[in-house]
């Protein structure tokens, strides 16, 4: 096993050729010398190769996460000095921010716009981690007689963390962030397809101060790597955002051993328009709603319910605009909408859309593989309208993740409801109306963990983040976060004067 001493200094370009594992603070190739490739689906070129995990680096960035939590010193830093090295993570990460986001760019197919907030957000976690953590702490909780009860927060231990390549190093932060503010030591897995900035992620906690073993990154096989570190027995919590098959695969391994469990799942989430909604708003947040990320988000507005007297209006304003989005180079600040991620997801995208039209629906706008100019050799889709559908058709009930929205008309509000709820995932919502009891009745009715009225935004952080349902449990983001990377330790005393007899012997 090869190393190479961590750096990110000023004149190291974080654009590379080859990108190293990273296992007990240095940057190491696989023990196997396999690499994997990774492409820009922009344009279906190979931009880097990365250093291929297996099972015995795992088991290595296992043992080093152990070593370092059981015998090192991240867990017992005061909080104090846990957040001073969270703020200069974000310090550096924002230094480096323009190429960072070149490089988040060229690893997904984005558009720079939608990595330049996620970057932003990504930075912000760290941010608000190491203010949350400073006041995350035990109670005193009062007990009869001479007794004393305290609690106290300690760490849950080692972490593996399991990344998605949607959003490959917001999430990463989302998951990093609240484990190392708690004083956990982490084993994160990024995606095949996009792994390299959460490498470059752990390069920067290393270069801040983190400690040699408390941040290991191990890209690989989920199959391999993801299954290994799941079912090991010396890691304490599993922290996995994918699809819900996966998920479901995960708590089961994880329950052979108890770990502890984040599971942030798949979605299938409603956008309801009322007729006395502000229309324009309503459009532009309905479109952003699931046009955003090339429709590749766990929470994407992909159930489009308008009220029924509004419903030409409203969709003839949709459709002109949804026609206006442009496909084309990421990096040009005129570009709405960028690539899928790669040929696979092409083809379920345009197999469930194939789905729509064989079951009788019809297609408004969109509905076919898109060749932009000069991206040709890309991974791209159409945004898509599907109307005439109804609630047994697969594009309504199971989740695409891609720029496909299927629309309906609804009567009232009790029907919007039941039809909202209609559905095996809880992950996100919309309600778009000028009537705050109806907001907050419609609210208080659906089951879903995310509720957005009349805001097309669905995570910030100190929010929390998360779902009811098949799509998953625990919450992200949120000030909640901390107490899944934490135990709640309770001290009872007893400080009487006369000694305690309880069996009067």
């Amino acid at each position: 096993m090869s190393v190479k001493q961590i750096t990110v200094d000023e004149d190291q370009s974080l654009k590379r050729d080859f990108y190293h594992l990273i296992i007990n603070g240095e940057k190491v190739e696989s023990s196997t010398g396999e690499t994997m490739k990774v492409y820009n689906p922009a344009t279906g070129e190979m931009i880097a190769e990365v250093a291929k995990a297996s099972k015995e680096d795992a088991e290595q960035a296992v043992k080093a996460a152990r070593e370092a939590f059981d015998h090192g010193k991240w867990r017992k830093y005061p909080v104090g000095r846990r957040a001073k090295t969270l703020h200069k993570i974000a310090d550096m990460m924002r230094a480096r921010f323009n190429e960072i986001v070149e490089l988040e760019v060229l690893d997904t197919g984005k558009t720079v716009a939608a990595a330049q907030g996620q970057i932003n957000q990504a930075i912000e976690d760290f941010e608000y981690y190491a203010g949350a953590i400073v006041g995350h702490r035990g109670s005193v909780n009062p007990l009869p007689g001479q007794f004393h009860n305290y609690t106290e927060k300690e760490p849950v231990g080692v972490c593996a963390q399991i990344i998605p390549w949607n959003y490959p190093l917001m999430m990463a932060a989302w998951k990093v962030a609240p484990a190392l503010a708690a004083g956990c030591t982490v084993i994160v897995k990024p995606a095949s397809l996009t792994p390299l900035t959460a490498i470059i992620l752990g390069e920067i906690c290393l270069e801040a101060g983190v400690p040699p073993g408390v941040v290991n990154i191990v890209p690989g096989s989920g199959l391999e790597v993801g299954n290994f570190l799941v079912e090991h027995p010396k890691v304490d919590k599993v922290a996995f955002t994918g699809s819900t098959p996966v998920g479901k695969n995960i708590m089961e391994k994880a329950s052979r051993s108890l770990k502890r469990l984040t599971l942030e799942l798949g979605g299938k989430s409603p956008n309801i328009v009322f007729q006395d909604a502000d229309m324009d708003a309503a459009v532009d947040g309905s479109l952003f709603g699931i046009f955003y990320n090339t429709g590749q988000s766990c929470e994407a507005r992909s159930r489009l319910y308008v009220q029924e007297d509004i419903y030409d209006e409203f969709m003839e304003k949709f459709l002109t605009k949804a026609g206006q989005i442009k496909l084309g180079d990421p990096f040009d600040k005129g570009t709405h909408m960028g690539a899928v991620i790669d040929q696979k997801q092409l083809d379920t995208i345009d197999g469930y859309v194939k789905s729509a039209i064989a079951e009788g629906a019809e297609i408004l706008l969109g509905g076919k593989v898109a060749k932009p100019k000069g991206y040709e050799t890309g991974f791209w889709y159409e945004p898509t309208v599907i109307a005439n559908v109804n609630h047994v058709m697969k594009v309504v009930q199971e989740e695409i993740f891609g720029p496909v929205v299927v629309v309906m008309k609804f009567k009232d509000e009790k029907e919007v409801i039941q039809l909202a709820n209609d559905t095996e995932f809880g992950l996100g919502s919309a309600v778009w109306t000028k009537d705050g009891a109806r907001s907050t009745r419609v609210a208080s009715q659906i089951q879903a963990g995310i509720v957005m009225v009349n805001c097309p935004f669905s995570a910030f952080p100190g929010t929390p983040f998360g779902g009811y349902k098949q799509s998953g449990f625990g919450r992200e983001l949120g000030i909640e976060t901390l107490d899944l990377y934490t135990e709640t330790k309770s001290i009872i005393s007893y400080y009487g004067s006369r000694p305690l007899n309880p069996l009067g012997l």
